[in-house]
């Protein structure tokens, strides 16, 4: 049964845009018929949606590829190809999209929110489009534009009001399991929790205490984190992977064990706190309850007094003892949290690709232009037509290719390469 997974790589193609044709009219009586070739039509593009009806990232584990559908090409009689179909890909909501690079690029925090990962190609003009007064009969078409492709890191950041902090073994599924419906693994050894599990916590009518969901007057979601470790905010053990999963959240519940045999519960919430701090230092401003955990493993005499570690509430998930209060304060936090803001987010929703500029490198003693104009000012069926080099000169011209080579310091001579063209420049 496959797991709980926050982390993996997509890869995403636009489909490819088709091509334009290159056809004449060929009717009875009709003498030198002019062109009709049809356009082709665009490649789709791939979204990235958010979507609450996904809670993993387990689909692209083992499937990372998702390709957008390609655009059919032009035909005669000015007939133009099919755009291809828009690919949407449901991601769970709380979703960062990351290049390779670490950069990010959208935070797909609520239902609806979409990114464009990658645009399909356009497709080409058919030669009906370039009939001009000094062009009667182009014998030429645009070539298909290949859709964009690249790979990006996706990361889920869970979407709870309440996340629960604390080492491992201090009760933190079992308070999950018992407050709401989530059935977490549950087992008495260091790491019991490896991945995060999320529970519907449901409040009685008044606000305060629990209920079923029939009687329930409101509800929040509670989220159990994986143990936390010292270091965690230095990366040690899986600490930033679970440290991530805090970040959403509008309350925190910090639990100190009653019953450690380790370490005093002041010295677990001292350390808890800490490495929130190193982590993101406006952790420590959320609004948060310090609870003592496993109170039923330790008897009422030998417990220490609540304020030696800011502890509001002793608590036993097993027992069930103090777990109404606990809820009802938990409930109020969140509703104070909900009215003076939304949840918390760690970067705008989208971030829109900049539009294709044309830039100049060099390479392998030449030059190079990118940029999506300028090779598309290139992708003409064929370039040893007279009338298609003039068209090409004409439009690398208007967007200021010769310039910009100058500016790179290219001379007369040099070899430049546009897109699939390879030429010995020449100013003007």
């Amino acid at each position: 049964m496959p797991g709980f997974v926050d982390e993996a790589q997509v890869h995403v193609k636009g489909g490819n845009g088709g091509a334009g044709a290159i056809s004449f009219r060929r009717e009875a009586h009709v003498a030198k018929g002019g062109p009709d070739g049809g356009d082709g039509g665009h490649g789709g593009d791939v979204y990235l949606e958010a979507s609450r009806n996904v809670v993993s990232l387990v689909a692209f584990e083992e499937h990372p590829h998702r390709r957008a559908a390609d655009g059919t090409h032009g035909a005669g009689k000015r007939r133009h190809g099919r755009r291809g179909e828009d690919l949407v890909v449901p991601v769970p909501e709380g979703t960062t999209v990351r290049t390779l690079s670490g950069d990010l690029v959208a935070d797909l925090v609520g239902e609806g929110d979409r990114f464009l990962a990658a645009r399909g190609g356009r497709g080409g003009h058919g030669n009906a489009r370039f009939l001009t007064n000094r062009l009667r009969a182009p014998a030429f078409a645009e070539q298909a534009e290949l859709g964009e492709e690249r790979w990006l890191n996706l990361g889920l950041e869970l979407m709870a009001d309440v996340a629960v902090v604390g080492f491992p073994n201090a009760g933190k599924s079992t308070l999950v399991a018992a407050v709401s419906a989530a059935r977490p693994k549950i087992a008495d050894y260091p790491f019991t929790t490896l991945e995060p599990h999320l529970g519907v916590v449901y409040l009685g009518r008044s606000g305060r205490g629990l209920a079923t969901k029939q009687e329930s007057g409101s509800e929040f979601v509670i989220a159990d984190i994986p143990g936390l470790v010292e270091g965690a905010a230095e990366g040690r053990g899986l600490g930033h992977r679970f440290l991530r999963h805090v970040e959403r959240a509008r309350v925190l519940l910090v639990l100190a064990d009653l019953a450690s045999l380790e370490r005093p519960p002041a010295e677990q919430v001292t350390v808890l706190l800490d490495e929130l701090r190193r982590y993101r230092p406006e952790l420590l401003e959320r609004p948060r309850i310090v609870a003592g955990s496993r109170s039923d493993a330790v008897p009422a005499a030998e417990r220490p007094e609540p304020s030696s570690y800011g502890g509001e509430i002793e608590i036993s998930a097993a027992t069930g003892e103090h777990l109404a209060e606990l809820v009802g304060r938990l409930g109020a936090l969140v509703a104070r949290a909900r009215e003076q803001s939304p949840a918390p987010r760690t970067a705008p929703v989208i971030h829109r690709p900049l539009p294709d500029a044309v830039s100049v490198g060099r390479e392998d003693g030449g030059y190079v232009v990118t940029g999506r104009d300028a090779v598309r000012a290139v992708a003409l069926s064929d370039l040893t037509d007279p009338d298609a080099l003039a068209l090409a000169q004409r439009r690398l011209r208007r967007l200021g290719v010769d310039r910009a080579l100058q500016r790179a310091g290219a001379r007369p001579g040099d070899t430049v390469r546009i897109g699939g063209l390879v030429f010995e420049w020449e100013p003007d």
